[in-house]
């Protein structure tokens, strides 16, 4: 079965730039849709950012333009680059993986229908 393992994250001043990953392990199927979401303290959790099987890309509009979604299949990995931080970015960032149906829900931002969920990593600006 599918695992997601996040890394990086940490502290770093507004303006600066900090990046994540997602080791995943398993196998995808073949349509599938992976995605980074975030939650900060008393909110929500909501996408950031998706990419899928087919390449393509997704962002939320307070983060386009600063924020970078890739996946290197060599390595099986999901990249965020975050560039530009603000006090806003400040958050638990979790990597999400999904697949078939699920992944066309005009819902699927809210997190809903993610198949496998990463155990999340703190990003902090400040």
């Amino acid at each position: 079965h599918v695992q997601l393992v996040e890394s990086g994250g940490g502290s770093v001043q507004p303006g600066g730039s900090l990046n994540v990953s997602c080791a995943i392990s398993g196998r995808l199927d073949s349509s599938y849709c992976l995605g980074w979401f975030r939650q900060a303290p008393g909110k929500e959790r909501d996408m950031v950012a998706r990419i899928d099987s087919d390449g393509s890309t997704r962002y939320a509009d307070s983060v386009k333009g600063r924020i970078t979604i890739s996946k290197d299949n060599a390595k099986n990995t999901l990249h965020l680059r975050m560039t530009t931080l603000i006090p806003e970015d400040t958050a638990v960032y979790y990597c999400a993986a999904d697949w078939g149906p699920t992944c066309r829900y005009l819902s699927w931002p809210s997190g809903k229908y993610i198949a496998v969920w990463g155990q999340g990593t703190q990003v902090t600006v400040s």
